[in-house]
Parts: structure tokens; C-alpha cells; sequence
């Protein structure tokens, strides 16, 4: 994984339903995908928002395989990642990396096989 710069992130949209919100730019096709991520103040003290960036970026991790290469993407903890399973997160992830079409294998079909 690679750094985002502040400036990058700033350049993204609102946070949305869920509780996580991915948005995503496509760069250099060849390049490695790069992962940033947001929590604020708003999902709780520093323990939790702590435990909750530790937790979305080993759900992340899990899925990197997946993405396509090229990828810059702002992974933003909403106030209910705070009380979320790691099993919800994941699920967020996951729709938003469909919705997205960020997957390299099901793009076109939307996560289907």
C-alpha cells in the first residue's frame, strides 16, 4: 500500500450510507493500488477510532488482490464503523468495491458469477 496525500483526499466526495464510505480515482493502469484512511473525530475518542482504522485495514488488506491496479482509494469511517463488526465492514467494503466496479474479475457483472 502506498500513501495518499492530504490533498488527494480533499479532492473526494461526501460520505455516504453504511459505515464506510470508498471513494476511488483511477490513475496509472500499471501502478499499485494506493489506500487511504479516514476517521474522524465524529466515530469516537482516539481508542476507538484507533481500533477502527486498525480494523478497516485489515478487512482492505484481505481484498487487495481484487483491486484493480492502478487504483487510489479513500476508505472514510463513518460514525457507525465505530460499533460495526468486522464482518460489516467487510460487507460495506465490499458493495462499495462493487458498486465502484473496483474488482479486477467481476467488474462488468457487478460481483455475479
Amino acid at each position: 500500500m502506498h500513501a495518499i496525500t492530504a490533498e488527494e483526499v480533499a479532492g473526494f466526495g461526501a460520505p455516504g450510507d453504511g459505515s464506510v464510505k470508498v471513494d476511488s480515482v483511477m490513475a496509472d493502469a500499471g501502478a499499485v493500488p494506493r489506500i487511504g484512511f479516514v476517521v474522524s473525530k465524529a466515530v469516537g475518542n482516539s481508542v476507538v477510532r484507533h481500533r477502527v482504522a486498525r480494523r478497516l485495514r485489515h478487512v482492505v488488506r484481505d481484498r487487495l488482490g481484487t483491486v484493480r491496479p492502478g487504483c487510489t482509494l479513500v476508505v472514510r469511517a463513518l460514525p457507525s464503523a465505530a460499533t460495526a463488526a468486522s464482518v460489516e465492514l467487510g460487507g460495506d467494503i465490499d458493495s462499495a468495491f462493487r458498486r465502484l466496479r473496483l474488482c479486477r474479475d467481476h467488474s462488468d457483472t457487478g460481483g455475479a458469477q
